[in-house]
């Protein structure tokens, strides 16, 4: 008995012993907390409804944009793709919850056996009857059915912290998918309308071009009134060649633009289904935008990047609870026998056993150590990344709702520009035939009308698209 006592002391010891060194590790390092204040709002207002709540069927109004959308979130190959990463993620999680959770076997065999008559074990067989004058029987065969069981207590709560830390994991690669889903809706978007402002741009190009010919045709009955010499007849042509180029350049740019939609659509090219002449009508009005606190609710890139960082917390308890020790219950039941017939016969047939082991982490512990400071580095990895992307998120929103109000205002002189340009074309036109004005006037101002309404459109296209990247910004587009 007193061997005993001093076995339970030394483990007692040794367990104590453990415990200390490994506390004294684990305070090493701290858990970094993370900022998350954001300022009260975007430009002094309180308003808190926010556009990134409405669904993007409801944002989206035109059809045939809609009908692209809903092709793309069930073809996009790298949508797809991701969609494999969070199915990988759940089973990673899955397998997790099973590591501490009792593992149960069936376990059956069958062997053959002839120890050496000169062996202890083959003198032992050759020594005992299993009936009075029946020899053990000679090779021996060995059968065995039953169940066996195995368990490791997890008393640090190791296991479940993994399994935490692969929960967040799997949740954060749902968030990764949903930000995937609202960049697609905004690229789709933001390559229709340049379809849609390509469309505009290559019909003021045919009219500008009309425009040419007729005054080319004008030029030339001119010049053989000796009005004019030929020096205006070739300007004139020369500009009507570079329209005429410029057409084949804008087409090369649908096809091309075209194509991308359809790539991110995952069809092959073909093409695209929009009404050109809604362009002009489509509302840019002013969007609620709420306050910059609902972007750490809104915003799939943040959410994402806060279960990144809960989940790294987690492998940091995890990882710290390896320096302790564990402990592991095995035991198995069943049946074992040399013949069939004696197979299930209780209880000379029946066999168990059950053991406990405690095994710490003492002596060279220099890969848990350095497990330990990479999860706590990941950790602090995981902290900068979430405040950079709620750092990000404010800015963008920032600089959007600021490009929104500038764009609003330069359309608006845009508009201004245009009509006064069409205005002075015709004024050109009738000093021309009058011959009170030269062709360079007519020329110069045909050439800054076009160049005027293709600015036009474009400015069109670039509130457009600033519409669709505020609403991105801010959250939406994902549910």
């Amino acid at each position: 008995m007193k061997t005993n006592k001093n076995s339970i002391s030394i483990l007692g010891l040794s367990l104590v012993l453990v415990l200390f060194l490994n506390a004294c590790a684990g305070s090493a390092l701290t858990i970094k907390s993370e900022n998350k204040n954001t300022p009260a709002s975007y430009d002094n207002t309180k308003d808190t409804a926010n556009i990134a709540n409405m669904k993007w069927r409801t944002f989206f109004t035109d059809a045939n944009l809609v009908a692209l959308i809903d092709t793309a979130l069930q073809n996009n190959q790298e949508l797809n793709i991701m969609m494999q990463e969070i199915s990988i993620a759940k089973n990673e999680a899955r397998a997790r919850k099973g590591e501490y959770l009792p593992f149960v076997n069936l376990i059956t065999g069958a062997g053959l056996e002839k120890p050496g008559l000169y062996t202890s074990k083959g003198a032992s067989d050759d020594y005992h009857e299993i009936a009075p004058g029946k020899k053990i029987p000679e090779p021996l065969t060995d059968l065995a059915i039953g169940a066996q069981f195995s368990w490791e207590i997890d008393a640090w709560k190791k296991l479940r912290n993994y399994q935490k830390s692969a929960v967040n994991k799997y949740l954060a690669t749902v968030d990764g998918r949903n930000f995937m889903v609202t960049q697609l809706i905004a690229e789709i978007a933001h390559s229709y309308y340049e379809l849609m402002a390509l469309d505009n741009q290559l019909d003021i190009i045919k009219k500008n071009i009309e425009i040419y010919q007729q005054s080319l045709e004008i030029v030339k009955l001119q010049k053989s009134a000796a009005r004019v010499t030929e020096l205006a007849v070739k300007r004139f042509e020369a500009e009507l060649l570079s329209n005429q180029s410029h057409q084949y350049y804008i087409e090369q740019q649908i096809i091309e633009t075209e194509n991308r939609i359809n790539f991110l659509v995952g069809r092959f090219p073909q093409k695209v289904n929009r009404d050109a002449n809604a362009f002009a009508n489509i509302s840019v009005d002013d969007m609620a935008y709420g306050i910059p606190s609902q972007l750490l609710e809104n915003r799939p890139d943040i959410k994402q990047a806060e279960r990144l960082l809960q989940a790294a917390k987690l492998d940091v308890k995890a990882t710290k609870a390896e320096f302790y020790p564990s402990i592991r219950i095995t035991a198995a039941t069943g049946f074992n026998a040399f013949n069939q017939k004696y197979l299930f016969n209780t209880p000379q047939s029946l066999a168990y056993n059950l053991a406990a082991d405690l095994v710490a982490p003492l002596i060279n512990r220099n890969a848990i150590k350095a497990a330990y400071y990479n999860a706590n580095a990941r950790q602090i990895q995981a902290v900068y990344n979430y405040e950079r992307s709620i750092l990000n998120g404010h800015v963008e929103v920032v600089n959007l709702l600021s490009n929104m109000s500038n764009l609003k205002k330069s359309y608006e002189l845009k508009s201004q520009q245009v009509a006064a340009l069409n205005e002075s074309i015709d004024i050109a036109s009738i000093l021309f035939k009058a011959a009170r004005a030269d062709y360079m006037e007519v020329l110069l101002t045909q050439r800054d009308a076009l160049e005027s309404r293709i600015e036009l459109v474009e400015t069109k296209k670039l509130q457009l698209n600033a519409k669709v990247s505020l609403y991105k910004a801010l959250g939406g587009g994902w549910n």
